[in-house]
């Protein structure tokens, strides 16, 4: 697949790339999701709250919500929230994407335009 960059652009990517994947954020990102996605009790519980929360909006839209669908939904965000591996997940997920925005804002300003903006532009 032809890029359209020259050789030094290309690998300057790839070492930008390689370098992200290596930090600390993303480390402990992959470790977290690992955890996530080998822990059956949090994987079920996830799925239960997805579940519970489509009931929710479908009823919605008839009108039909009942106390005891809240109730379900609120006992089930409850246990989210004590779930230690989803926690952790969703700590290193927020940590990844701000270590993503601190990388994104240097680039810019380096730049001298908003890397982000002009990224997303450039793969349409």
């Amino acid at each position: 697949m032809a890029t359209g960059l020259s050789p030094d652009l290309q690998e300057a990517t790839q070492s930008l790339i390689e370098n992200l994947l290596a930090s600390e954020a993303f480390i402990r990102y992959r470790k977290a999701e690992t955890r996530l996605n080998t822990d059956r009790e949090a994987r079920s519980l996830l799925e239960r709250l997805s579940q519970a929360q489509a009931r929710l909006r479908q009823n919605q839209t008839r009108g039909a919500v009942s106390q005891a669908e809240i109730d379900e939904l609120r006992d089930l965000q409850a246990q989210v929230q004590r779930n230690r591996v989803i926690m952790e997940y969703a700590q290193a997920q927020q940590e990844a994407v701000y270590f993503l925005r601190e990388i994104n804002n240097e680039i810019s300003a380096l730049l001298g335009v908003n890397f982000a903006t002009f990224a997303n532009h450039a793969t349409c």
